[in-house]
This record gives C-alpha cells, structure tokens and sequence, in this order.
C-alpha cells in the first residue's frame, strides 16, 4: 500500500453526524481513527507486500529467482523464518500514521476546494464525481510523504549490495544513514514519480471505489422499502457488514490493479543499491530496461498476490474506522 486508510464520506450516517461537530474535532477523530485501523491493517498485510516487492524488484540482467508468489513465499520463510517477511515494518508503521495524516488533511483541502469552485454547495453530500476527485487531489500530496518513507521500506525488504552479493538485513537508520550520505536529501525522493501515478490515480479509485459501491449497496437496499418512511429509516443505518467489506474491499482491488506498473518501476528504483557507481535510472529508464527484459508481464508481476490481500485488508481498515467513526467520539 503504500496505501491504505481513506474515510467514508456519503454514508449517510457518518456525515449526519460529522456536521454536529465543530472541524477541529472531525479532523482528530479522522486522524486517530484511521492510523489505528491502518496501524493494524498493515499487520495484515505486510507479509504480502513483502513478496510483491521482492517479486517486482528482481533483477533484470539475471535468471528470476522466484517462479511466482508461493515459491517466494517458500524460499523467504525458509531464510529468514516468518517474522523475516515481517522485515522493515518498522517504516510502513510510521507511514500508515503519515499517510492517513495527510490523506485527510488534503482530502478535507480537495472538498474545500470543489466547495469554492461552485461545483457542490456545502449543504448537500458531495456527488461522487467530486469524491473521485478529491481522492485524487488527496493522492498527489500525499506521494510527497509516503516516497521516502516506501524508499526506506523497500531498501529494507529487499536488500542489494553493488558487488550483486545479498548481503545481511539493514536496519532502517542504516538506510536511512547511507542514503543521506551518497545521495543526499533528495536521494529519498527517488522513485516519486511512480508514487505520484500511483497515489493520484489510486487514491481516486480507492475513495471513489468506496462511494460507488457504497451507494449502490444503499440503492440495492431501498427496493425493499415499500413506503418512503421506510425508506429514510434505511438510509439513516449503516450498512451490514457483509455490505461494507464488500466496498471496502473493491476499493482496495481497484486501487492495487489499477496502477499496479507504476509501483512496480518505482519497487525497482527503490531497490537499487546505494552507494555504487552506476547511476539511478530515471522513472523512463527503469520503465524501458522492464519492458525489454519481460514485455508487459514484468509490469504486472506480484499483482496477483497484490489484488489478492488487498481485499479483506481494506475491507477491514473501512469496517474498523467507520466503526470507530460511530461508536467513538472525543
């Protein structure tokens, strides 16, 4: 993920209750609760974000090391154990509270800005158009945070040294030490532009994934109403469970497969050793060496495994939030 924790923000009982508070309070509630169902949603999937990024950064001038999700799988556990797949996570925690943090604060910027063009008055639920794109706004800033700390993150999941040896696990200050010292600040951007594409475009499924499903579910719901006073009983409840992973869900799906070629070429930026003489590629570069080593497959390989968590962990980080959204108030 990088990615990870978005909001609700048509359901209807959640927004009812949002403008009986004042802005400050909404903010710390969306902060909060969504770094907590991050936090731990991360816990979840970060084994498989571990094979996907080994998976995507293999090299290209060498015989691939993995023949697919499983063997990585197998051969990593049988290396490291289990909590090897769990390498680096130090990172990504801080991350998903990063992440969240500025998903939220750009989010909220992204609807005051739809509000000031005269798009949507701020009395009515923004349409879902508007949703796509605020989730896209929030995306763009927010690739400025999450670049260096997935830079940090994948130096430590996939280790490479300039000689081509595999050499022992770094720490995440020693990365962070050796970046510093040969490529300086703005070393730990290297890779932004494949953060950008993904976040921007991502975002904007992932929010807009959410709402979309989410309305139909509501939509879907009303057509057992047989009086108008039923039907605005329904749309004041939340949705059943069942309902809400199942948006949280395609959300997650949609925003992993659909810009899956631009993380994977900002994995393998990411992934080049420091400190060597050979110079970091460019975003076109990396994207050229790629295509002629594999075609289009090596820009979709890990995707699988990718699409696959996704799934039940954003389905859970929804259902976790929106839960602490309405049962929990400061």
């Amino acid at each position: 993920m990088a990615a990870t924790q978005k909001s609700s923000t048509t359901v209807i009982p959640s927004s009812a209750m949002a403008r009986e508070k004042s802005p400050v309070m909404e903010i710390v509630e969306d902060l909060t609760f969504g770094s907590t169902a991050g936090i731990v949603g991360k816990y979840i999937e970060y084994p498989f974000d571990t094979v996907k990024v080994r998976l995507q950064s293999q090299p290209d001038h060498l015989p691939p090391r993995y023949t697919g999700p499983l063997d990585c799988f197998r051969q990593s556990i049988k290396a490291h154990g289990v909590l090897g797949l769990y390498r680096g996570i130090s990172a990504p925690l801080f991350g998903a509270a990063a992440e969240t943090s500025s998903l939220f604060l750009f989010e909220r910027l992204g609807r005051e800005a739809v509000y000031a063009s005269g798009y949507c008055s701020r009395d009515r639920v923004l349409p879902l158009s508007a949703l796509w794109f605020t989730g896209a706004f929030a995306g763009a800033f927010t690739s400025l945070v999450l670049t260096p700390i997935e830079l940090v993150k994948c130096k430590v999941q996939v280790p490479a040294s300039t000689d081509g040896s595999i050499p022992k696990a770094p720490s995440v200050m020693s990365v962070i030490r050796d970046v510093y010292k040969y490529e300086g600040v703005k070393g730990f951007w290297h890779g932004q532009l494949g953060t950008f594409l993904r976040e921007s475009g991502g975002c904007a499924a992932w929010f807009g994934s959410k709402e979309t499903v989410t309305k139909m579910f509501y939509l879907w719901n009303e057509r057992s109403a047989t009086t108008q006073l039923e039907k605005d009983a329904l749309a004041t409840e939340t949705l059943p469970l069942w309902q809400q992973a199942v948006a949280g869900a395609s959300a997650g799906m949609s925003y992993n497969f659909l810009f899956f070629p631009a993380d994977t070429i900002k994995s393998r930026m990411q992934t080049t050793p420091v400190g060597g003489t050979k110079q970091n590629r460019t975003f076109m570069q990396e994207s050229k060496a790629l295509w002629n080593q594999l075609g289009l497959r090596g820009f979709y390989r890990g995707c699988g495994i990718t699409v696959l968590r996704s799934a039940p962990s954003s389905a859970f980080i929804f259902m976790v939030y929106d839960g602490l959204k309405r049962n929990l108030h400061f």
